[in-house]
Formats: C-alpha cells, sequence, structure tokens
C-alpha cells in the first residue's frame, strides 16, 4: 500500500497556523482540580517503577494539555460548551450532504490540527518506551501526537485523522496529499477559524459549506473517509486481536487521560483485570473502571508524569 505524502498549504492558511501556535501551550480544555498528593505520586511512581512490560491506555485527556479539546470533560469538554454530536458512520456513507458538510470543516480545522505538538505526557511515554518500560501505547486519540512525540510502539485503536482511505478500494492516502486537493478544487474557500474540535474539524455556516466540492477517489472513484472510527462503527478485527494479545503478555495497565465511556476502551480493561493484570489509573475525575484498579491518581497527565519521572531509577 502506498501512501502518498505532500505537504503545501495555502498562504492564508499558513499564517493563520502561525497565529494559532500561541494556543498551543494554552491549559483551556484542561478541567479544573486540586494538586495531586504526593502519597499519590508515590504510588504511582511505585508502579512504573515496578513493571517492566506495560501496556499503557491513553485518551483525549491526555491532549488537552496540547491545545486539542475532548468531549466529556465537565465544564471544558465539547459536549459542556455546545450541542454538536459527532458524524455517525452511517450518515457519513449515506449522504453527500453530511460528507460536504464534514470535509468543509475538517478542510478549515486541519491546519491547526496537524500544526498541533505533542505535550510532556506524550514525551515521557516516549522515554518510558526507550527505557524498555512501556510494551505498547494504545491510544483512542487520532491526533498523531504520540507518533510526533517520538514513539513507535503504538496502537490506534480509533484509527488516526492523518490517513484517509476509500470505503470503495481500500486505497490509503496520507491527509495532507488530500489538502493539497482541497486547495485545488476549492481556490475560492478562505474562511478561516481558531476554533477547533476533539478530531479536528470546526464550526461552519450551511452557506460556507454549500460551495465546496470534495473529491473522489483517484484510483477507482469511491468515497473517501478519514481513516478513523466514527460513532456507530466498529474497530477492526486485526486491531481488536493485536490488543487482546499484548495485553495477554503485558505485566500491567496503565489507564491515562480517559473515562472508558466507549465501550472499545472500556473492554481492555475489562480484558486487563480478567486475567489478572494490575491497573493503574490517572485522570482528572472518575472513569468506568476505578473499582478495579489498584491504583487511581487524579491530575493533570503532564504535570503528574513529569514529577514522577524526575523520581524513577
Amino acid at each position: 500500500m502506498n501512501i502518498i505524502c505532500m505537504r503545501s498549504y495555502k498562504s492564508a492558511n499558513i499564517i493563520e497556523t502561525l497565529l494559532c501556535r500561541r494556543y498551543l501551550s494554552d491549559f483551556l480544555f484542561v478541567p479544573k482540580c486540586e494538586p495531586t498528593k504526593d502519597s499519590y505520586l508515590l504510588k504511582l511512581k511505585d508502579f512504573i517503577d515496578n513493571h517492566d512490560n506495560i501496556c499503557v491506555l491513553t485518551g483525549a485527556g491526555i491532549s488537552t494539555e496540547s491545545g486539542i479539546p475532548d468531549y466529556r470533560s465537565e465544564g471544558v469538554g465539547l459536549y459542556a460548551r455546545s450541542n454538536h454530536k459527532p458524524v455517525l458512520y452511517k450518515d457519513f456513507c449515506n449522504s453527500d450532504a453530511i460528507r460536504r458538510r464534514y470535509w468543509a470543516r475538517n478542510y478549515i480545522g486541519w491546519p491547526r490540527f496537524s500544526s498541533i505538538k505533542p505535550n510532556n505526557t506524550h514525551k515521557i511515554l516516549t522515554k518510558l518506551e526507550n527505557a524498555n518500560k512501556i510494551r505498547y501505547i494504545i491510544t483512542q486519540n487520532v491526533d498523531n501526537l504520540h507518533t510526533k512525540a517520538g514513539s513507535k510502539k503504538v496502537i490506534e485503536l480509533h484509527g488516526t485523522a492523518f490517513r484517509v482511505m476509500c470505503l470503495n478500494c481500500n486505497e490509503r492516502i496520507c491527509r495532507y496529499y488530500l489538502q493539497d486537493i482541497f486547495d485545488r478544487i476549492n481556490p475560492n474557500m478562505t474562511v478561516t477559524s481558531q476554533m477547533i474540535r476533539p478530531d479536528g474539524d470546526v464550526e461552519l455556516t450551511q452557506e460556507q459549506v454549500e460551495e465546496f466540492k470534495v473529491p473522489i477517489c483517484e484510483k477507482c472513484d469511491g468515497i473517501l473517509k478519514p481513516d478513523i472510527i466514527f460513532f456507530g462503527d466498529n474497530v477492526p478485527r486485526k486491531i481488536v486481536e493485536n490488543i487482546k494479545y499484548n495485553i495477554e503478555h503485558s505485566d500491567s495497565l496503565l489507564i491515562i487521560g480517559t473515562t472508558l465511556t466507549t465501550f472499545s476502551s472500556y473492554r481492555i480493561a475489562l480484558q486487563a483485570n480478567n486475567i489478572g493484570k494490575p491497573i493503574a489509573i490517572l485522570n482528572i475525575g472518575k472513569t468506568r473502571v476505578d473499582n478495579l484498579a489498584k491504583i487511581k491518581v487524579e491530575g493533570r497527565c503532564s504535570n503528574v508524569l513529569s514529577k514522577i519521572y524526575s523520581m524513577l531509577n
């Protein structure tokens, strides 16, 4: 499978990207929390210190510190700030209008979304991977930030926004390449936006969407879709089996920045618990498996992990 990747933007999009970089280190989308007690830091430090084959399960809560909002965080998540609901898989497949709206919003949001940088959580997990503490990082995020941080052992549970697939022939292309096509066939689309959603799209009016042109697969004329799992879609069996294998051959599960609301992530924690793998959780707020965890720590992910990493052997 050949992935073509080209990176060019309209000058207006470059300017917008540069202007938006000042937002990337903000904690606008991080929920409020109390400082983490030293006793809890030490417990999590000992958990990491005492395991050398950890599977790490990450969610949107680790990317909020990079400037990407999540869906469900109290007060700051997308659901708390709007009545927006993500597009459903069946609706995307069945409606030209819904696909046009989705891709128009995604096109405007892409320059900023694709330029977002990893934060200390991603970087410390890479360091732990390089120190042979981590077996695999299983991420629900589609933002590619683990890979940008240098992690190699990453399973993308819900796919990636940085790749596009054809629903007909299953051809994959790079999202940057698709942006070049969008630029070429939509020369008059000059809308910009500083708002961003968890999957990288933005809010546009119906008038702004109506004239937007969406390309088809260059190989078979099929429908193009981001290579991510939309609501109502299923995680591919190959990925499910890969995760199951690595959980079984790990010595523990560390859950970071997720409430495990989606069943695809929840069942990973259940699997680990059912086969006796110890579980530790780092998250702001409750998760679905707090009762299964050996250790539960509440706090800002990068702050907690930075302190723990400085204490590790």
